[in-house]
């Protein structure tokens, strides 16, 4: 058995599908019978946000009561720390959380940014994982190019299964990336039947942040990719609804366009009724962040994970992934409007097949224990 932190932030931003993310490689790395611990930094000031109060401050009394709770149903309610920023330690004690990385195997970095590193010193292995493929080497360039000396680790993953190949024009910032896809608990995504005119969905963020600029070209976010996807709904009588946050978002051109649209935080206010809103969908249809794409990154989505082991069918805007994953069964990789039409239309042609393949792609290329198994196994951890 090791000891496992995982570095990354639930409480800071306790959404559904945020605490979902993480969740996976907890309980992953818990079911491969691994002594596992949550680690979490505020890092700046306002970054606690309060779904209820829709607040960002510094209160983190609402994450915390959130992800204790959840943490609990799992049998990891004294296996967390969250330090605010006064420097206050939530959860396990400054004493208690270095004691850990002192008999820690392996830290994992999925999203703190370097922040727990110098603690981290004391940890077997440090591994940071890459959940931006494309964005986040652009930005490790540009700093190296700034003469700033980027955190080091161990070893570096990507979720971009292409990037360091020929298949990606993502830069490396010198580093040698290895693949791994985002884990999903399958066993957390119980199948349970759907009606026929449930929708198509997703939950999405319309701009996760400002474009980034790299060798003279622009990269953005999804609000980029979803144009050329907006007349699908004329394409099908398939009902298709998007649940979105963020900024700028043109509803009443979506809505004109056919689409449903819903507040992406009132679905998925708690991981009970993110999965809930996943059940109640009849598959997925998603497009990726133009930085995903552009660079051919080869990402594929933890949410979209979700769906599959749900038994929810997915049409997902083409990263590269489909080099890595099984299309046409299930799971569709795509990149035109007419080939998304196409996929829902083979989709509804026989449904109970495609429910049944989906799920067997989760349980075969993204099961928790499979992927985690194989990645602690590269570690020698």
């Amino acid at each position: 058995m090791a000891r496992i932190v995982v570095g990354s932030y639930m409480i800071r931003y306790p959404l559904g599908g945020n605490l979902s993310w993480t969740l996976q490689w907890l309980v992953g790395f818990q079911q491969l019978g691994h002594d596992v611990y949550l680690l979490e930094k505020s890092g700046y000031p306002s970054s606690c946000y309060d779904p209820v109060k829709t607040l960002m401050s510094d209160d983190c009394s609402y994450g915390i009561a959130t992800v204790n709770a959840l943490l609990t149903q799992f049998g990891l309610h004294d296996k967390w720390c969250f330090v605010d920023v006064h420097d206050h330690y939530h959860g396990l004690s400054r004493g208690h959380v270095k004691a850990v990385f002192k008999s820690a195997d392996l830290f994992v970095d999925i999203g703190t940014h370097g922040t727990w590193l110098s603690e981290a010193a004391d940890a077997g292995l440090r591994v940071l994982v890459d959940g931006e493929p494309g964005f986040r080497q652009m930005k490790m360039e540009k700093s190296l190019a700034a003469g700033e000396v980027l955190p080091s680790y161990d070893f570096y993953y990507s979720n971009g299964a292409n990037v360091g190949t020929y298949r990606s024009t993502a830069p490396t910032a010198g580093k040698q990336w290895r693949p791994l896809f985002n884990p999903v608990v399958v066993s957390l995504f119980p199948l349970q039947p759907v009606s026929a005119d449930a929708p198509f969905t997703t939950v999405m963020h319309w701009q996760a942040h400002e474009p980034i600029e790299f060798n003279n070209k622009i990269y953005g976010q999804k609000d980029v990719e979803f144009e050329k996807f907006n007349s699908l709904p004329g394409l099908t009588t398939t009902p298709l609804e998007i649940a979105v946050s963020g900024k700028n978002v043109p509803t009443k051109q979506l809505t004109d366009s056919g689409w449903r649209v819903r507040n992406a935080h009132d679905v998925t206010v708690s991981f009970d009724s993110y999965r809930e809103y996943i059940r109640a969908s009849r598959g997925e249809f998603s497009v990726c962040k133009n930085v995903f794409v552009a660079t051919n990154s080869g990402w594929f989505s933890d949410r979209s994970a979700a769906y599959l082991a749900s038994g929810r069918p997915v049409i997902m805007q083409d990263t590269g992934f489909s080099a890595h994953l099984p299309c046409g069964q299930g799971l569709f990789a795509v990149h035109t409007v007419d080939e998304a039409a196409a996929a829902i239309d083979e989709i509804n042609s026989d449904y109970e097949r495609h429910s049944k393949w989906a799920r067997d792609i989760a349980i075969e290329y993204l099961d928790a224990p499979k992927v985690l198994g194989k990645f602690l196994h590269e570690l020698g951890a």
